[in-house]
């Protein structure tokens, strides 16, 4: 086998790898906004830390959290080259003191791995 072939053969492998992480945080924030309705102020607190922003309107609250890894993605289409980077805010709506809704905002994966950023955040509390 050639240098050149096998160096082909482990980047292929390694975006390989790559790509199936992404794949299994998309589904990890897509089960999450199920699996957390209903866990307490404090649960969250234990898995996910204080928000970063909080905002009140009559008994509901909204608890927002920043998450991603950094992650740049460039498109090289029609002779320009763009880049966009992915990363979520996480809004959990909390009434009467549990998690009722889980939305996310922002450009938070691909195509195909819708969500796969706010994974960050949320995981330890998805995996309860």
């Amino acid at each position: 086998m050639t240098t050149r072939l096998r160096l082909t053969l482990v980047l292929f492998a390694a975006a390989a790898s790559l790509a199936g992480c992404a794949f299994q945080r998309a589904q990890i924030a897509q089960d999450a906004r199920t699996t957390m309705i209903g866990i307490t102020k404090e649960q969250t607190l234990a898995c996910m830390g204080p928000p970063q922003n909080k905002a009140t309107e009559g008994a509901t609250e909204v608890w927002s959290y920043q998450s991603g890894n950094g992650l740049t993605v460039g498109n090289y289409g029609g002779g320009t080259a763009t880049s966009t980077r992915r990363f979520c805010t996480v809004n959990l709506t909390m009434t009467a003191g549990r998690v009722s809704q889980v939305n996310y905002l922002g450009p938070t994966g691909g195509l195909l791995t819708t969500g796969e950023q706010c994974a960050f955040a949320i995981e330890k509390c998805a995996q309860r």
